[in-house]
């Protein structure tokens, strides 16, 4: 494409240097760069494109999308906010496919990946070849890959579009997130229907109040064809009535015909949201029904670790407050004895919900024990004393794996053993290093390091 066919979607400020140059990709991480390429200067909390331009321009890259003048001889658009400038640029780029696909998306802070696999597998059995896009995996035709960001940067995210529509796809399922909203990745995709699920305490360290944090779900519905929303929620309740036109549900007084085989009355309001969605889109109720029941379990989502022990293991990912408030919920009426919890928190994120897990987990649970989860650039202890500040007087234990251990062996007939926070990750973050972790196979491991020889 012609840069200068390319250039309005952007609305520059100034062109410099200008020429006529044909653009053949586009790109925002310079060691991504091939010949011919559009180079987006983004400022991200750890670095800044425009430090890279020089870099970018080495590779090929044949323009520079900038937000000031660079000292490089290559065009320059000069933009407001190079990272808002992708999404307009990749629609008109890669030729708008979400006008092409039936987009159903998922937002709120619990229950997306789910709800986004029931709409996918009702999708499928309605016929209507879906992608799949969430934080667990992507399909694409019928190629699994795997993810990264739950939604991808606008520019990934509208290539992903385009192959979906070129592999056969006729609709797509994903996660829409808050943090995707706020930086504009989601602008100029087409929602056919889109389903909130809930609100609740979550990524205040990036949004900084729940009225922001709302907002940033809200300004997603202006895009939506069909709102489907969750009125068992009380910020649910307050965007149906902003929306006025919304589809609600509630888990209270709605009725799922269907044998939903996935634990949890929350797993009910999913599988209620997916159904909503799929009448809005015109399916008929036996691929409704057809599609939930396909669905068995989503991995690292109440996932049972079975090595033949007499006391149920759970590996989940509920890592918030209210994700880890719903799980213990669900494990106490499961149990016939005891519930034990291992969690923790993540570093580099919201803070503020450290104590707050803590007495939830001191509340809803007989024994808990505190661990790290993914400590980033956080001191594993400093980040375990803010946890145990809401509930002095829990158990500690920093080494993840360890701690597995002490709750496995405090396991006996018809207890629980939770291990909440990181569900399907295979990987535990320390001090910048990523280590081989998952809690599903060190579970096993253990589970059957205790059976007889």
């Amino acid at each position: 494409m012609q840069l200068e066919l390319l250039a309005p979607a952007l609305a520059p400020t100034e062109i410099l240097n200008a020429a006529a140059v044909d653009i053949a990709d586009l790109a925002y991480d310079s060691r991504a760069v091939a010949p011919g390429a559009l180079f987006f200067c983004v400022r991200g909390s750890r670095s800044d494109g425009h430090e890279l331009a020089a870099e970018a321009a080495t590779r090929g890259a044949a323009a520079l999308v900038v937000e000031r003048p660079l000292e490089i001889r290559v065009p320059q658009l000069v933009v407001a906010d190079s990272r808002r400038a992708m999404a307009p640029a990749a629609v008109a780029f890669f030729g708008d496919p979400s006008r092409e696909l039936e987009v159903a998306a998922v937002t709120g802070t619990a229950g997306k990946t789910t709800t986004t696999y029931l709409l996918y597998e009702i999708l499928r059995a309605a016929g209507r070849t879906p992608g799949l896009m969430t934080n667990l995996e992507r399909r694409v035709g019928d190629e699994p890959r795997p993810a990264a960001l739950n939604t991808p940067e606008a520019i990934d995210l509208q290539r992903l579009f385009r192959e979906m529509v070129e592999a056969g796809n006729a609709s797509c399922a994903m996660e829409a997130t808050s943090h995707a909203s706020v930086q504009g990745r989601l602008d100029g995709v087409r929602f056919a229907v889109l389903v909130f699920t809930n609100l609740a305490h979550e990524h205040l360290d990036f949004h900084g109040t729940m009225e922001d944090y709302f907002a940033a779900k809200r300004r997603l519905f202006d895009r939506a064809e069909r709102a489907i929303v969750n009125v068992g929620d009380p910020w649910g309740r307050r965007l149906a009535d902003e929306l006025r036109d919304a589809i609600t549900f509630d888990a209270d007084r709605d009725r799922l015909d269907a044998d939903l085989k996935l634990r949890g009355r929350f797993n009910v309001e999913n599988a209620l949201g997916a159904a909503a969605a799929a009448r809005a889109l015109g399916i008929g109720e036996d691929a409704i029904r057809t599609g939930i029941e396909n669905v068995h379990g989503v991995p690292g989502r109440l996932e049972l670790v079975d090595e033949g022990q007499p006391f149920a293991v759970i590996v989940d990912y509920a890592h918030k407050p209210a994700s880890l408030e719903r799980v213990l919920q669900e494990t106490r009426r499961l149990a016939d004895g005891r519930v034990i919890c291992v969690f923790g928190c993540g570093g580099d994120r919201d803070r503020e919900k450290r104590p707050v897990m803590g007495r939830i987990a001191a509340q809803l649970a007989d024994v808990a024990i505190v661990t790290s989860d993914n400590p980033r650039s956080e001191d594993p202890l400093a980040i375990i004393e803010e946890i145990v500040a809401g509930a002095p007087g829990l158990d500690i234990e920093p080494d993840r794996r360890a701690a597995i251990a002490r709750a496995i062996e405090l396991g006996r007939e018809g207890d629980v053993v939770l291990i909440a926070g990181k569900g399907h990750e295979q990987g535990q973050e320390i001090a910048g290093v990523k280590h081989p972790f998952d809690d599903r196979e060190v579970a096993r491991e253990l589970l059957r390091a205790l059976q007889p020889a």
